[in-house]
């Protein structure tokens, strides 16, 4: 069981925060606290807030390795792609040359930054860049060719 001296000042602020704080995760640590500091034992503790047993011990531990400003920081993983880097001349690039497919999307940017992605991340990546699909007809045989280059251009297009 970890032994912990909570001050009175900590005590308000958990007892405060543990329904007032904006943001959930942090409300959950603070009423994990707030009943430690009311000296439950541990199994307690996890029933009444809903956590597991590791997931208490973690905020204890944060709680002793940091204090409240460790307690009320929000790290969540959220990989960026090593294509966000080169979002504004990709973008300027397929602005001035849209392809006509996802290949040859794919093709331009590995020829600008060197990053080869598959079709389904570079699909992915030009939504995040707010580019989208258009989906076209098919040319009868009888148009002329200034009707069918027409529609083979800007497949991909900025909304």
């Amino acid at each position: 069981m970890i032994q912990i001296k909570f001050s009175e000042e900590d005590i308000k602020i958990f007892q405060y925060e543990r329904y007032h704080h904006p943001h959930p995760h942090v409300m959950r640590k603070m009423e994990v606290l707030y009943l430690k500091s009311s000296n439950l034992p541990h199994h307690l503790i996890c029933q009444i807030s809903g956590v597991s047993p590791n997931t208490m011990r973690s905020y204890l531990k944060e709680y002793l390795d940091g204090g409240l400003a460790k307690v009320r920081e929000l790290n969540f993983y959220r990989p960026q792609s090593d294509l966000a880097a080169y979002a504004s001349s990709i973008e300027a690039s397929l602005n001035a040359n849209p392809p006509t497919s996802i290949s040859q999307a794919s093709f331009i940017m590995e020829q600008l930054t060197g990053i080869k992605r598959g079709l389904t991340q570079t699909r992915s990546f030009l939504k995040s860049l707010g580019f989208s699909f258009r989906k076209v007809g098919a040319i009868p045989s009888k148009a002329t060719t200034e009707e069918k280059k027409r529609n083979n251009e800007n497949f991909w297009t900025k909304n």
